[in-house]
């Protein structure tokens, strides 16, 4: 549960090959062992920290909106973390999914 996003909020995600067989962006904190998803109040923030996030050469990447409530299930299933970031990466809450 975030202290910051309702559960009818809409949120950005990063996407990897938008389109048929598209996922979510994951990211993987090696200091902490963290497995994450990272993501934002605002298109703007999620397209900036594009450049901060580790992205495999030959993908494409897309920021998305998505409903903060379909996003917790598409997570948690798979053992995934959110982390609610700024443009410029900072972290500005965890979330365990």
């Amino acid at each position: 549960m975030s202290m910051k996003i309702k559960d009818d909020q809409w949120v950005w995600v990063v996407i990897q090959d938008p389109g048929p067989g598209e996922q979510l962006l994951g990211q993987h904190d090696r200091d902490n062992d963290l497995s994450f998803i990272p993501v934002f109040l605002e298109k703007d923030a999620a397209t900036q920290c594009m450049n901060h996030l580790a992205l495999e050469r030959g993908h494409k990447y897309e920021a998305q909106a998505i409903l903060y409530e379909d996003l917790i299930p598409k997570t948690a299933d798979q053992g995934f973390s959110l982390l609610l970031l700024n443009e410029s990466g900072d972290v500005l809450e965890r979330i365990e999914t």
